[in-house]
């Protein structure tokens, strides 16, 4: 019966892994779409106003979707590590799992690292989708036991930014604000 029990278990982590590297697929590929039709046509808005408060606003949105080769290279090291180091957990968890000579202590341990590691996995994408969503065109997001770390473009950054960024973490986990920091890259 336990022998069962730890493969229903060991399938259900697997597949929800397999969803979860999906979705940032998923995701990933309509970044790349997006990113290139900003290349392509370098579409701007036009006003048909004389408003400058609006004019300027969105000449700042057009110098902020113009990242530098630097700063596209961070977040995709960033991603890549991250997934990396995520990656290894899992397969560490996974070993502890099938081993024969592991207590149930540390197969119960190894279940529930993977379970936490899943949720916040799916956390950070939803966090990172919440604030593309809201106007950042690159975002990464950590979550640990200490907190929510939320890597932002410098330039991205006004006055509402933040409380922004803030909402965007605390809509999808239960954490104070405080716990809650912004690093500008």
């Amino acid at each position: 019966m336990k022998f069962q029990k730890k493969h229903v278990v060991l399938g259900t982590l697997i597949i929800a892994l397999g969803a979860a590297v999906y979705i940032n697929w998923q995701f990933a590929e309509n970044q790349n779409l997006e990113q290139s039709s900003k290349e392509l046509g370098s579409a701007q808005y036009v006003n048909a106003t004389s408003s400058t408060e609006k004019t300027s606003t969105y000449d700042e949105v057009a110098q902020t979707s113009n990242m530098t080769g630097e700063q596209q290279a961070y977040f995709a090291n960033a991603r890549n590590e991250r997934d990396q180091t995520q990656d290894k957990i899992i397969d560490t968890a996974n070993e502890v799992l099938s081993s024969d000579k592991a207590s149930e202590d540390d197969q119960n341990a190894a279940i529930e690292n993977i379970k936490q590691l899943l949720k916040n996995f799916t956390y950070q994408d939803s966090i990172e989708s919440i604030l593309k969503a809201k106007g950042f065109t690159q975002c990464l997001c950590y979550i640990s036991d200490q907190g929510c770390n939320v890597i932002v473009l410098k330039d991205e950054m006004n006055d509402t930014s933040a409380l922004m960024i803030k909402a965007a973490v605390t809509s999808q986990i239960d954490m104070s604000f405080d716990s809650i920091t912004i690093v500008e890259v």
